[in-house]
């Protein structure tokens, strides 16, 4: 199918897909969730060939861990599903009403947003996710996934989708682009009367050159340049266990700190034993002038790597004279993602949370909790850095715009 049929194919759907039953589309999502665990074999078997040829182009560790399915992450990617069942439907709930002075009553309905095209890279579970999110929020989703992972959202698609139609689902609800040329974004960008908003999760460049690009609304999915603070009140056993998680854990993310800054009055104490520790894990710190008197043979810090994403077991840390320098130097470095500020200080952690204009600021928790999942907010389409037309974890109630339903008894304007 060429990209234009596709399209319309997926516009045909809109309509059948909102006026979908709850019971409907929680009985496709639980068959989706168990599908992926009865044919993990087969999802694994494709996610292996990806895996081969990242390693043959001698792709970074942090680049395969994305690309990497294991069964643990499958049971994850089935539980989402899972959670979505369990979570409202968004379709049709109403934000508000009231009467309105000339008589007649107004409500104000949430609906689905239409169209969504979902470019990403390398990680394949977010096939699963967004799959399942969009099916839910009554949108149809035309999904194009990186070249990189093919193999893997191809397997997961046809996995995901076996039993669509059975389900009373329309056909062209959920679509896979298989053609992985970059000429096909482009194609796919310019296609405004069926597709009605763009979601681009990846790097820098690949959202850059969407928005560029687009002649359909695009929330972006920025880099996460996230920072953590380590404020001189802050219990420092706390705060070396917090910084490590954020940056260890799973670095290839885009809530993984990737910046650290530390108050020059505990420098002295705390960053000789955090960065051996950091160095113990394989991390590679790259430290301002204040941090290379205090700890010896890191790699001399360059302004360039405190904008920097790695994504990756590498971070950038810089001794700071107080809060108010901490957070001006966020606000001018970081992407607006998430940061965080360690302290026992509640005024300090008052000015921080404030004055920090991400869309995510943590006091005494790790970064590694900006997810909708671990908001209690069920599985999320990304983590938006725009204010427009929503901000963080972007979930089922944000896959919604609303629309006016106004009821009367024959009024008319005089």
């Amino acid at each position: 199918m060429n990209i234009l049929d596709l399209a319309k194919k997926a516009k045909d759907a809109k309509r059948p897909l909102a006026n979908l039953t709850s019971r409907v589309k929680n009985r496709a999502l639980r068959q989706m969730a168990n599908g992926l665990k009865n044919h993990q074999d087969f999802i694994l078997k494709e996610n292996k060939k990806d895996i081969r040829q990242a390693k043959a182009l001698s792709k970074s560790s942090a680049f395969i861990d994305r690309l990497t399915l294991n069964e643990k992450r499958i049971n994850e990617m089935s539980r989402s599903l899972k959670a979505l069942v369990d979570l409202a439907d968004p379709v049709g709930d109403i934000i508000k009403e009231w009467q309105a002075p000339p008589g007649f009553n107004v409500s104000k309905v949430r609906i689905p947003l239409g169209v969504i095209l979902v470019i990403y890279e390398s990680r394949p579970d977010v096939t699963s996710d967004c799959i399942g999110l969009c099916l839910k929020s009554g949108n149809c989703v035309i999904l194009r996934g990186g070249s990189e992972a093919i193999h893997s959202n191809k397997a997961i698609y046809k996995v995901l989708t076996s039993d669509l139609v059975s389900s009373g689902i329309a056909g062209g609800a959920i679509n896979l682009v298989t053609q992985t040329e970059h000429l096909i974004v482009r194609q796919l960008l310019k296609l405004d009367h069926y597709i009605d908003l763009v979601i681009p999760r990846g790097g820098k460049s690949l959202i850059h050159q969407i928005s560029r690009l687009s002649r359909i609304p695009v929330i972006k999915h920025y880099e996460g340049i996230c920072y953590i603070y380590v404020d001189k009140d802050a219990d420092l056993k706390m705060a070396q266990n917090i910084c490590f998680n954020a940056k260890v854990q799973r670095p290839g993310t885009c809530n993984a700190m990737e910046a650290m800054l530390v108050h020059r009055e505990i420098a002295p104490i705390f960053l000789p034993k955090m960065i051996k520790r950091f160095q113990e894990a394989g991390v590679e710190i790259r430290g301002c002038k204040r941090t290379l008197r205090f700890v010896k043979g890191i790699t001399p810090a360059k302004e360039r790597d405190y904008r920097c994403e790695y994504l990756d077991l590498i971070l950038a840390t810089k001794v700071v004279k107080n809060l108010e320098e901490a957070i001006k130097h966020i606000n001018n470095y970081g992407s607006h993602h998430s940061d965080g500020i360690i302290t026992n200080n509640s005024k300090a952690a008052a000015d921080f949370l404030k004055s920090v204009d991400s869309a995510c600021v943590y006091q005494n928790v790790s970064t590694r909790f900006t997810d909708g999942y671990q908001f209690g907010l069920g599985p999320e389409m990304g983590i938006s850095t725009d204010r427009l037309h929503c901000r963080g974890p972007m979930t089922l109630e944000d896959l919604t715009t609303y629309k006016y339903v106004v009821r009367g008894k024959g009024q008319i304007r005089l």
